[in-house]
């Protein structure tokens, strides 16, 4: 067995099956993603337009998700094939999303993300302007999309009661707003976030998903060319 594998044997035995593990694949090389998808891993998580498509390519039977920044001009790449697009940041990505979705006559899994850290330099909505999104009833326009939930990324410190404090006010926020806008629709029920130095707070305060690199692939390395 691999390490790769045994790393994911080790995340199954901690983390509750109704968690989804999202393997962090960004950097790491098909051969190493493969080594995870073989022992199991099905979903893998990348925040580079080219660097997925490239690896979808190979690798065209695992589940995809896009994690990073998206560019309007970038949709169209990921479109085809995406199962879920986790960092939608304004009404503009979700009509492009959409618009894209349409042309392959496929609806594309959608989350919204939040901005919950102190770091201004991560992405993301407040809590007014994602209020504000939904009041504005042009996203129910939208058929090609499903918003399935919401994101958000903690502040990077090693104090785990900010950690916890923001992973506990978006999981307050996911309900309050499947209560005013997704009441009786099952398919908003993903709040999205944990990575390898948090995921265990994540979940304790609600996480359904977690977005696991490092602990899998170990640290982050520059992409080797296929």
């Amino acid at each position: 067995m691999t390490v790769i594998a045994q790393n994911i044997n080790q995340l199954r035995l901690e983390i509750p099956s109704c968690v989804k593990i999202i393997a962090v694949s960004k950097t790491k090389t098909v051969p190493q993603i493969r080594e995870a998808f073989q022992a199991g891993q099905v979903c893998f998580g990348e925040n580079k337009v080219q660097e997925l498509t490239a690896k979808y390519e190979l690798l065209p039977e695992a589940q995809w998700h896009f994690t990073g920044h998206l560019q309007t001009n970038k949709v169209k790449y990921i479109a085809p094939f995406v199962q879920m697009i986790q960092s939608v940041d304004s009404f503009r990505v979700l009509e492009e999303i959409n618009r894209q979705a349409s042309k392959y006559h496929r609806i594309i899994d959608c989350l919204l993300q939040i901005h919950i850290a102190r770091e201004e330099t991560k992405s993301g909505l407040s809590e007014r302007e994602t209020i504000e999104l939904f009041e504005h009833n042009a996203w129910q326009n939208l058929h090609h999309i499903r918003i399935c939930g919401l994101m958000g990324v903690a502040t990077f410190t090693d104090d785990t009661a900010v950690v916890r404090s923001e992973f506990r006010g978006l999981a307050d926020f996911f309900q309050r707003i499947r209560r005013d806008y997704f009441s009786g629709d099952p398919s908003f029920c993903e709040i999205s976030m944990g990575m390898s130095g948090d995921y265990p707070i994540a979940i304790e305060e609600g996480a359904t998903m977690v977005r696991i690199g490092s602990f899998i692939f170990g640290e982050r390395e520059k992409m080797i060319k296929q």
